[in-house]
């Protein structure tokens, strides 16, 4: 009798035990959030989750859809208006005293609770909820005793503007492999596409107005092979974006609540468009594509009325296209003025607008086009050398070619955006064993080297630092021709710029990201991706 009182006071103390059972977590989030405090319990995950979330605005269906196509892989979640007894409840709603894209994100045995100050700051709590779940749920079906932490998140990004770039001019993507891009940035908290369409090579969205850019502009008669070699393969290459597959894309992005912001480049980067219009260079004649990569001297000629009709025509067509997007980028790098000098036109442009050289022509040039598309509703775009000769009143400028150009921009009142070549070219090499890596056209930048990055000048004021946007990294496509090269070359260091743009400084500990983007790694397994591996920490490392 005795034995038995005491094998069952052994078992209610492991009863106990098990019920008390205390749960240690890490934060494995990426980027880390301003605030999170896990607790020592877990919510228990049932097979039915509900969702009181009462929002029946534009934004709102966007959250309710995506939440549903997330969860769906693994329930069959329920839009309802009362918690229900016994199930998972995941409540979701605007708090106005939350400034925009801040959220809270609270989980405990009562269930999930997530409140921000407008519908992205929800989006971007939904995607620390998605890393909150076991990464099965990327894939599979989860397994049954499927649990959330408990834990208290409280977060707000750095910057306002969280920007990915990708050229398909060099090389062109269908519509899948951008939406993929697109995927991407949800994942890493980005809320910006940087969609570059026209180059010298390439010519990729079609003008109704203007038919010969896509049946001439978007074709070159073939592709030197790697970098400049003088040997070339051949094989005409081609493509254009239709205005539906535009439409598709940008609705796309913006039901994931990303901001697409397209480039069309002037005066400079025009082969393609002067392949198919001639007459709107300075020297006429017959132009061709671009076959190779680099800068050519042949640009728009500034000093043609013809120009402007022409560019005046694209970007009717772009504002239809891009409705949402605040921004037109207008390119302004890398125009040389060689034809400009010699040219007549050009030369009397100059005389009668009283310049006094071709650098102030191409800040009439940028001036000019600036108005127009102000007057259409929206604001340029241009990368750091419109500020050269002047730059257009109401501008925002990304600093490419170091930091200079942003601390310029911003001493003279004008907003910009930090991308420079040092930290944020990810068409760049990211290990030193270049044998042992895909084909890049120089240098280097691997993760650890983002990670210190501090995107701030410290030589601004405080006032002066209230213009800076935010941070881009740009992918240029001369060596990259299929998605998985795509992945390969940002994956992961999205995720490294993710955190400088979300996360606020000091980043002094490199060994505890690494150690998170362990986590992040699972995922990219899980869904498919082809990232580099240098970060990835093995048992022989």
């Amino acid at each position: 009798m005795k034995k038995s009182l005491f094998i069952f006071f052994i078992l209610l103390i492991f009863i106990s035990c098990k019920d008390k059972k205390n749960y240690e977590f890490t934060n494995e989030i990426v980027p880390t959030p301003a605030f999170v405090e896990f607790g020592k319990n877990v919510l228990n995950v049932s097979d039915e989750i509900y969702i009181i979330f009462e929002d029946s605005s534009e934004d709102g269906k966007k959250i309710t859809d995506y939440l549903t196509n997330f969860l769906s892989k693994n329930f069959s979640p329920k839009f309802i208006n009362e918690a229900q007894d016994k199930k998972t409840n995941i409540f979701i709603s605007i708090d106005e005293e939350l400034p925009a894209e801040t959220y809270s994100l609270d989980i405990d045995n009562n269930g999930v609770y997530l409140k921000s100050g407008d519908h992205r700051g929800l989006f971007w709590g939904i995607q620390t909820l998605r890393q909150l779940f076991p990464v099965e749920i990327e894939k599979s079906k989860l397994s049954e005793n499927f649990v959330l932490p408990h834990v208290k998140i409280f977060d707000k990004p750095q910057f306002r503007y969280r920007g990915m770039h990708l050229d398909v001019c060099r090389h062109f993507f269908s519509v899948e492999d951008v939406k993929s891009y697109i995927d991407l940035l949800v994942m890493h908290k980005f809320n910006t596409f940087h969609f570059h369409l026209t180059d010298d090579q390439g010519w990729r969205v079609d003008i109704k107005a203007l038919p010969k850019l896509a049946e001439i502009a978007s074709q070159r008669k073939e592709t030197v092979i790697k970098k400049n070699t003088g040997i070339y393969d051949g094989i005409p290459y081609g493509g254009y974006f239709t205005h539906d597959e535009i439409r598709d894309i940008v609705k796309y992005a913006e039901d994931r609540f990303i901001t697409v912001i397209p480039e069309i480049e002037m005066p400079g980067h025009a082969l393609a468009a002067l392949s198919a219009y001639p007459e709107i260079g300075c020297v006429g004649g017959s132009y061709d594509a671009a076959t190779s990569w680099g800068v050519f001297d042949d640009i728009f000629c500034a000093g043609n009325e013809e120009t402007f009709h022409f560019l005046e025509k694209v970007i009717d067509e772009i504002c239809e296209l891009f409705p949402n997007s605040p921004y037109i980028h207008v390119g302004g790098d890398e125009a040389p003025k060689v034809r400009w000098e010699k040219c007549p036109k050009c030369q009397k442009r100059i005389k009668d607008e009283g310049l006094s050289n071709e650098h102030e022509l191409q800040s009439y040039f940028v001036q000019r086009m600036e108005k127009y598309i102000n007057s259409k509703g929206k604001r340029i775009i241009g990368w750091d050398e419109i500020l050269e000769g002047g730059l257009a009143p109401n501008a925002t400028v990304m600093s490419w070619r170091g930091e200079e150009g942003g601390i310029d921009a911003a001493r003279q009142g004008h907003d910009f955006i930090m991308n420079p070549t040092s930290h944020c070219y990810f068409d760049y090499y990211q290990s030193e064993d270049i044998d042992n890596e895909p084909f890049a056209i120089c240098c280097l930048i691997d993760c650890e080297k983002i990670y210190y990055w501090d995107p701030v000048p410290n030589t601004l004021s405080k006032d002066e630092r209230k213009h800076m946007l935010g941070v881009q990294a740009n992918l240029w496509t001369e060596y990259i021709l299929d998605r998985a090269h795509i992945q390969y070359m940002v994956l992961p260091r999205m995720a490294v710029l993710s955190e400088v743009a979300w996360s606020k400084a000091p980043r002094d500990d490199y060994s505890e990201f690494q150690n998170r983007l362990q986590s992040l790694f699972k995922r990219y397994d899980a869904l498919g991706y082809n990232y580099a591996k240098h970060e990835l920490i093995t048992e022989k490392n």
